[in-house]
């Protein structure tokens, strides 16, 4: 946003400080401050001459040989005896009595100042002496027009300076764009004027024709132009000014209008655009004017009909940019009864367009939904300084206002007409337009702002502060009731209060004071302090953690079975591996498993830490339920398989057992087989379980809950993630630690030799391993000697070929004492009892 501060002033009752320090000011308490350009630099030295005489150069068919009356106000220059300076000149409009910009010798070329300065200096053209020159707009960077030299209009004399006359004297402000973001009304000099005040500490007052529109300008005072709006998409245009126009006459804008649009990057076209320019950048409120009989003459009517709507199939328009565009379906456009003539909030067409042939006019002062304009604008490529505004959300509230001053300037410049009643399709809610307001007013107190802000500001100085910015505040002790003005949409609760109060007083008078702190040592976050333990014991296992995104591809969900209708849904995701939160971590490790084995890797396990969420699980609030995760996938590929001896589901478990064995819940844990699980109660859980195959997995419980579910994954996830056949996995809510188990605890091992036997049972199919461990590992602990530590640990399940009513199970048992050393026999002998007690009670045979 290019801010001229010659300009602002235009709005200020009071001097500004010097530049640089209003430029801080700014850039602490409004925006960031990219690049001040003092273009009074730029025009120093350059003089307004009125042209007393132009003759025909003798040795020349284009030149001429002129007298400038500069006031006497040039030096080190010839002057006659009437005191005027020659200055040959090849303009074809040079001639006498015109005013004009005179750069004496010694000054640069305003148009190179930027480049490659160049300075003027008297010299001889064809033996006549030339004291500097008379510049053309290019020359002065006015304009791309070198066909001749700029004349000047107003109240003007010769000997002033050009600069000053023309207020180019100025300092230009680029204050960035993304600091004015939710600020549409700053994207206009009058909000910044308003702001700029409101930072200095002094009371802006907006000018009336901004505040009330004034009737008498919207008169009609000329022969009907008829003219008729329809509104067809009243959400996304709430409100549709137009008004005709007639009595046009197209010509260039005054100098002076000129220099403000160049000043603020607009290119100066034709009277009619710069005034909707002009008040664009006044008021942050772009507008369109369309050529009325053009219009008209879309539908071969006697009636000029605009239709607000969404394109139709294979609908296009040729913009005024010449590029030709079929608008994308939601896109808001501007049409006559037949065809398209415009991309509403974004650029008008070219079969409307004023041009130099232009005689009536429609003016529309429209408001369009900021979404949308986005959207199109982002699907087009199309960029303008009206997008600029309008993707801000503009206020619907200052439309007719905006509409009038436009129409009074063009009836200064243009000579325009009222041909007509303005028409108003508006959609606003009736109590937003009687009291004028975005929003309804915010209750707030002085202790609320005081006590987020640091201050210790009094009623009476909030109410000032807002005051300046032209808020209304009623005050009832320490109780306010803040109501913001229609331009400001961005103020709707206490905490916005909070910002607009902190910001206007200033955020560096913050008192200098150190928070006061304790030294005693800060509490540890226990599940951070869980979390780095479980990567520490995973990692020193052989696991590898990945970090994956918290959003994925709804193909991912559907790839490992779940259900999309259970997971939330970004509305306005970033790319469409973005769409879905995740209802769980696997389907992520799953996806990481085949590019893996691709790159070379035959067996790995990779884990993950995360957080995943279900529509099923809402808090009190309504709000999604935050769960933590761990997931862990181990996978061994396909050609090393016959390497790998047992059933992928133990691997899982090896490292799910060990993991909580250190953290000593594994003996408190149940596994219940993933086909006799209970799910009721449970719908988001099920979605976590559904990649596991139910015939070959085991949910993990407390007694109590279901917590996590350990196992391998059905062939159609396999195939889908091209899994090898030997890969299992496991994924549990941290909630099955404790967080007062955190600690670390230290087990001793026997100075003694162990000694390790070990033992097969040939068993029923039927009777689950996990049964029969737990059988061997209560009479282990039942009876060995005092003092000795005892291991028991599965070798091996192996089913004879042919026989399918039994399974031989192999365990390996470590026993030693802290005491002595055993003796085999001592260990024959418990291996003995424990093998009847498997034999009576499970009909166990010992191979």
């Amino acid at each position: 946003m290019k801010v001229s501060l010659n300009w602002v002033k235009q709005y200020l009752d009071f001097e500004l400080p010097p530049v640089g320090e209003l430029v801080e000011r700014i850039g602490a308490q409004l925006g960031a401050v990219e690049e001040v350009i003092d273009l009074g630099t730029k025009y120093q030295g350059v003089i307004v001459v009125k042209v007393v005489e132009c003759k025909p150069h003798e040795n020349s068919d284009h030149l001429n040989v002129c007298k400038v009356d500069d006031g006497g106000k040039a030096t080190n220059v010839v002057r006659d005896d009437r005191g005027l300076v020659q200055v040959v000149c090849g303009a074809p409009n040079v001639r006498a009595d015109i005013m004009a910009a005179w750069l004496p010798p010694g000054v640069t070329v305003p148009e190179s100042n930027d480049k490659d300065p160049f300075v003027l200096e008297a010299r001889e053209i064809r033996g006549e002496k030339s004291n500097g020159m008379l510049a053309s707009p290019r020359e002065l960077a006015l304009g791309e027009s070198h066909d001749g030299i700029l004349e000047l209009d107003g109240d003007i004399h010769p000997g002033d300076d050009f600069a000053r006359v023309y207020a180019l004297d100025d300092y230009i402000i680029d204050i960035e764009n993304k600091m004015f973001t939710h600020r549409p009304d700053c994207f206009g000099i009058l909000g910044v004027a308003r702001e700029i005040a409101g930072i200095l500490g002094h009371q802006f007052t907006s000018p009336n024709w901004y505040l009330h529109i004034v009737q008498d300008i919207l008169q009609a005072d000329s022969a009907p132009l008829p003219l008729e709006v329809r509104n067809e998409l009243p959400t996304l245009v709430p409100r549709f000014v137009a008004v005709p126009l007639s009595g046009i006459e197209i010509k260039p804008s005054p100098l002076w209008l000129q220099t403000y649009l160049l000043r603020s990057g607009v290119r100066p076209i034709s009277n009619v655009v710069d005034v909707t320019n002009y008040i664009m950048l006044l008021t942050g409120q772009p507008m369109h004017a369309y050529d009325y009989d053009k219009v008209k003459a879309q539908d071969g009517t006697d009636i000029a009909i605009l239709v607000v709507r969404h394109p139709r199939s294979n609908e296009k328009i040729v913009l005024l940019n010449g590029k030709e565009i079929q608008p994308r379906e939601e896109a808001i456009m501007i049409a006559s009864d037949k065809k398209l003539i415009g991309v509403g909030g974004v650029m008008g067409g070219a079969d409307t367009e004023v041009d130099s042939e232009t005689k009536n006019i429609i003016l529309e002062v429209a408001t369009f939904d900021m979404y949308s304009i986005r959207r199109t604008s982002m699907a087009h490529g199309l960029f303008t300084d009206a997008v600029t505004r309008f993707n801000k959300g503009q206020s619907p509230l200052q439309n007719e206002e905006v509409g009038g001053k436009a129409v009074q300037m063009l009836r200064e410049l243009a000579g325009a007409k009222v041909a007509g009643p303005v028409i108003d399709n508006n959609h606003v809610d009736e109590e937003s337009q009687k009291r004028r307001w975005v929003h309804p007013p915010v209750p707030v107190t002085t202790e609320f702002i005081n006590a987020r802000l640091g201050f210790n500001l009094q009623a009476g100085d909030i109410q000032r502060l807002l005051d300046n910015v032209e808020c209304s505040v009623m005050v009832d002790d320490d109780r306010l009731l803040v109501q913001a003005p229609f331009w400001r949409t961005d103020i709707e609760t206490r905490e916005d209060v909070v910002e607009e109060v902190g910001r206007l007083y200033g955020f560096d008078k913050l008192p200098l004071e150190l928070p006061v702190r304790t030294i005693k040592p800060a509490t540890k976050n226990q599940l951070f302090e869980l979390k780095g333990e479980i990567r520490a014991r995973l990692a020193k296992a052989g696991a590898n953690e990945v970090l994956t995104y918290s959003f994925v591809h709804g193909d991912l969900l559907r790839k490992a079975g779940q259900n999309l209708d259970e997971a939330f849904q970004v509305s306005n995701a970033l790319s469409p591996d973005l769409q879905y939160y995740r209802l769980s971590l696997t389907p992520s490790l799953l996806d990481k498993v085949y590019t893996n084995i691709r790159a070379g890797y035959d067996e790995f396990a990779l884990f993950e830490l995360g957080k995943a969420h279900g529509k099923s699980q809402l808090d009190d609030e309504g709000l999604p339920k935050e769960y933590e995760r761990l997931a862990l996938v181990y996978a061994h590929s396909d050609k090393q398989a016959t390497e790998t001896a047992g059933a992928p589901y133990y691997a899982a478990r090896n490292y799910l057992e060990k993991l909580l064995r250190a953290f000593g819940v594994w003996q408190s844990c149940i596994l219940i087989p993933a086909n006799q699980a209970d799910w009721d109660g449970h719908p988001f859980f099920s979605e976590v379980v559904r990649p596991f195959d139910p015939e070959r997995s085991a949910v993990i419980s407390d007694g109590k809950r279901i917590l996590g579910v350990v196992g391998e994954y059905t062939a159609s996830v396999r195939r889908a993630f091209k899994l090898p056949a030997h890969s299992a996995g496991f994924e549990f809510g941290l909630n099955l630690i404790p967080s007062s188990d955190i600690a670390t605890t230290y087990e001793a091992l026997p100075r003694f030799p162990k000694v390790t036997q070990d033992i097969t049972l040939k068993v029923a199919s039927d009777i689950s391993y996990d049964k029969l461990f737990a059988l061997l590992r209560s009479e282990v602990d039942r009876l060995r000697p005092d003092s000795t530590r005892v291991d028991l640990y599965l070798l091996d399940i192996y089913k004879r070929q042919g026989d399918i009513m039994h399974k031989q199970v192999t365990f390996r048992f470590e026993i030693a004492s802290y005491d002595r050393t055993l003796q085999a026999t001592e260990v024959t002998k418990l291996l003995d009892d424990i093998a009847l007690k498997a034999r009576n009670e499970l009909e166990a045979e010992r191979i």
